[in-house]
């Protein structure tokens, strides 16, 4: 069975799905595989499933999927497999997963195996490789063909938000982000806080007025005029853009955002948790680990590399410790306001250094 994303995506988050056997989605666009993966959650967990992820590195890794795939039937518990990486499996493992397939077709286990991929084409679809997912489980195909996709999509993610949005403020929207998924998404994300305090109040008011089981909780609707207004608003930043900024080397634009940061009582906890989440995945990829296998965006993974290029192993074998400090300021344990070893730690990974390394 083969589905579009858009055609899925719905269909999962409404109703309850059978989940066992194979899944195969692909796709170049990451954030549509990690809402896939979203919407299969709740299923796993409302059917007692274990998850666990595995990496294709080579070939030979899918006998790490079949061993997987064969020790979980000695439990009681069902287990879903999430297996990325694009290398193909060979004659052997494709018995065997069509074997895996039929078996759960007939219920003889309930366990899940999603495999997530970069897009393939007509060619690739046609191949002995893709024959057990397309005959005997379920594909995803998890890319965008056109503008009224995209914004369909955005439209769901808007709704569970609580936002509704006019036809002008999605045309403003899609022009703000340049008709970039992922930076639509992440000012849909701010958006819905923005107006939380509004959601709020009309879903109060609306629970005094009813109590029958049929309430339906409001939306905040915005047209062009209050998505200006919030966006302008919205214009301070974000750990979001910090990130962002720290990755590109930009230490002006990394002081700017962390003074602005504090001006606006953004809580430090969650400034330290940007700046370690960077700083660790960066020692990862100068420790030669796959950018993908880390949860990168791939639209990130250049900002990653070029913050790679300008650190030395000697650079950042001094980070764990700076880190350690920024956590210790924020918990009051040393007297150096944390704010300052926030901003030398951004700079640091901007590679912009106060102290110079010895």
């Amino acid at each position: 069975m083969q589905d579009t994303f858009i055609q899925a995506y719905p269909k999962l988050q409404r109703s309850s799905v059978a989940v066992a056997g194979l899944w195969l989605a692909h796709g170049d666009e990451p954030l549509l595989s990690q809402w896939l993966i979203d919407a299969l959650r709740p299923h796993w967990r409302a059917q007692n499933y274990a998850t666990k992820r595995i990496e294709l590195v080579s070939v030979k890794s899918w006998q790490e999927v079949l061993s997987e795939l064969g020790s979980q039937s000695l439990f009681d518990d069902a287990s879903a497999l999430i297996v990325t990486g694009n290398h193909k499996p060979d004659k052997a493992v494709i018995t065997e997963l069509e074997r895996f397939a039929q078996d759960a077709q007939a219920g003889s286990h309930s366990h899940s195996l999603l495999w997530l991929t970069p897009k393939q084409d007509k060619r690739a679809q046609s191949s002995k490789w893709f024959t057990p997912f397309a005959q005997y489980g379920r594909v995803i195909d998890c890319n965008l063909y056109n503008e009224q996709q995209r914004q369909q999509l955005l439209q769901i993610q808007a709704q569970q938000f609580g936002l509704k949005l006019s036809q002008e403020a999605w045309q403003l929207l899609m022009s703000h982000t340049e008709h970039h998924l992922l930076s639509a998404y992440q000012t849909l994300w701010r958006l819905s806080y923005l107006f939380a305090p509004q959601l709020m109040a009309n879903n109060d008011a609306a629970i005094q007025e009813t109590t029958n089981s049929s309430l339906h909780l409001s939306q905040v609707a915005l047209d062009i005029n209050d998505l200006q207004a919030a966006l302008v608003s919205d214009a301070q930043f974000s750990v979001f853009d910090l990130s962002d900024a720290m990755l590109a080397g930009n230490s002006a634009q990394v002081a700017k955002i962390i003074f602005q940061l504090k001006a606006t009582d953004e809580p430090t906890t969650l400034v330290l948790w940007a700046i370690s989440k960077d700083m660790r995945q960066i020692m990862q990829l100068m420790d030669g680990q796959d950018p993908q296998a880390l949860g990168i965006w791939r639209s990130k993974q250049g900002l990653y590399q070029q913050a790679c290029r300008r650190q030395s192993k000697a650079q950042t074998a001094a980070w764990p410790a700076l880190l350690y400090r920024c956590d210790q300021a924020i918990k009051g344990l040393i007297i150096q306001p944390a704010w300052e070893l926030l901003l030398q730690a951004a700079l640091e990974l901007s590679g912009k250094r106060l102290f110079p390394t010895k």
